[in-house]
């Protein structure tokens, strides 16, 4: 710390040959505030918190561009909006009992081959076919291939469908990780070998996790966070994909990833563009009730071309 009196130094010297000029004078919180702008840019400063009011030096050849850091920040402030307030949506159990509802009636229906038609064959990822089934990104969201796959993609796809549910509400978190899964499903069908096989809910689970990842990673994307601290959500939900979707198996990795990809992309535009759902009780029903149609049509194009191609 340097002498509370500028115009001297600590040897008594006269004030030309100070090389330390006053930048700011005023509340202590706003000094130390100033103070940790210039310390995230690594200008050097000094803070004297025993002066009422408190002051903040820094070296004279360094006083044009702090001045112009400042003014940058306070830039910043002024346009940086107001923080996202949340309030939890209500009912955010509804969407989960239906997803569990809908896999354990699709489970069921396969098992017993209902039409006589093999559900896993009639509606799994098979790039053999192309886009040409497009139906086929919806219908292996809803197949597994054995009760251990289908009791994990229950457990971990309600938690997170939950989660998503209480930030955007029912109809719309489902829908989009439907949306995200059904990208996701679609790329692979576009790219995966004509030998790949994939089904399972695990794409939607990632997306859903991509979908809370993003959104928490981009609503701390302001220009005063440190880089850590905005990374912070990104980082944990990598972390829950190498843990999660690899390593294991017949495990189906494009899926998981571009699930999560296609998640992380929805959850970024919807904080960028500050969407906490809607709270009209309609809006949620009617997103619900697309993302029901969507599954239903998606399995009766599925059965229909499996009966004809049986007929022929």
């Amino acid at each position: 710390m340097f002498p509370t009196d500028p115009s001297k130094d600590a040897a008594g010297e006269p004030e030309d040959a100070w090389p330390w000029v006053g930048i700011y004078r005023g509340p202590r919180a706003s000094c130390r505030e100033f103070a940790l702008v210039l310390e995230a840019a690594a200008l050097p400063y000094r803070l004297i918190e025993d002066l009422a009011p408190c002051e903040l030096w820094v070296p004279q050849s360094q006083a044009a561009a702090v001045r112009e850091e400042l003014a940058r920040y306070a830039a910043e402030r002024r346009r940086a909006p107001e923080p996202v307030t949340h309030r939890v949506h209500p009912h955010a159990g509804l969407g989960a009992v239906a997803y569990g509802a809908l896999l354990i009636a699709i489970a069921y229906c396969a098992g017993i081959d209902l039409f006589g038609v093999d559900w896993l064959d009639a509606g799994a990822i098979d790039p053999a076919h192309g886009l040409s089934q497009w139906w086929r990104a919806l219908t292996a969201l809803t197949l597994h291939l054995s009760p251990e796959h289908l009791y994990g993609n229950l457990l971990f796809g309600i938690g997170a469908g939950v989660l998503a549910s209480r930030l955007f509400g029912a109809g719309i978190a489902w829908l989009s990780i439907l949306l995200a899964a059904t990208i996701a499903n679609l790329l692979e069908l576009a790219i995966a070998p004509p030998y790949y096989r994939a089904a399972g809910a695990s794409t939607a689970v990632f997306a859903a996790l991509g979908l809370l990842t993003g959104y928490a990673w981009r609503l701390r994307g302001g220009p005063r966070e440190r880089w850590l601290y905005r990374a912070g959500p990104l980082a944990a939900g990598l972390g829950l994909l190498a843990l999660l979707g690899t390593g294991k198996a017949h495990v189906d990795l494009l899926g998981h990833l571009f699930g999560f990809l296609a998640g992380l992309a929805c959850g970024a535009a919807f904080a960028r563009a500050r969407f906490t759902g809607s709270r009209r009780r309609g809006a949620q029903l009617a997103a619900g009730a697309i993302a029901i149609g969507a599954l239903v049509l998606a399995w009766t194009l599925a059965l229909h071309t499996a009966l004809l191609a049986a007929a022929r």
